[in-house]
């Protein structure tokens, strides 16, 4: 059965003028050193258009790498071999992106776990939570505290879809999120 967390009307749109990334599992493997590198592409990539103003550019930029590496690190870190794909696209009003990925049944219910904790609620109270309970916990491995932060701190608006594949022991993998970047003073052309 297909699950979601998070507000469905984030996945709408995701369709039109997207740029794809995909990371290959191969003889290099997929690990941690990629996220960084694929999220600065990304963020260089789509603050081209606030390259008028250079602290639009710097805060698009920061805050669309913040985004998709934090995505991407959960991808990594939930992921059964294979595959990760990110699809991205920007509007006058907002980034959005959306990382798919193949995940073994019991690390996503691991991971949907973490998203129902984090996903109800106030995001800027279950960050200062999550933040108190790891000081007390040093041993605390999945936190949350990066998907929170963007919430509370950067707006950001996030969903997964979990849903069912015809390996019994998989599940494929859904991240959404959308940040606003109408703040910036740019015109999108």
């Amino acid at each position: 059965m297909t699950t979601l967390f998070g507000p469905a009307d984030i996945a709408i749109g995701m369709r039109d003028s997207v740029s794809r990334v995909r990371l290959f599992d191969g003889p290099l493997e997929l690990s941690w050193h990629h996220c960084a590198t694929t999220s600065d592409f990304i963020a260089d990539l789509f603050a081209l258009p606030f390259q008028a103003s250079r602290n639009d550019y710097k805060e698009v930029r920061h805050s669309i790498g913040y985004l998709v590496n934090e995505l991407v690190e959960n991808a990594m870190k939930f992921r059964a071999p294979g595959e990760v794909l990110i699809e991205a696209s920007i509007d006058s009003e907002s980034f959005k992106v959306k990382v798919s990925n193949l995940a073994v049944d019991d690390i996503a219910s691991e991971f949907q776990n973490l998203l129902s904790e984090i996903t109800v609620g106030d995001p800027g109270e279950l960050l200062i939570q999550r933040i108190e309970a790891n000081a007390a916990d040093a041993e605390a491995t999945q936190s949350g505290l990066g998907l929170l932060t963007l919430m509370s701190d950067y707006g950001a608006r996030l969903a997964w879809i979990f849903s069912p594949t015809e390996e019994n022991d998989r599940v494929w993998v859904e991240a959404y999120a959308s940040i606003p970047v109408s703040n910036a003073r740019s015109e999108m052309g």
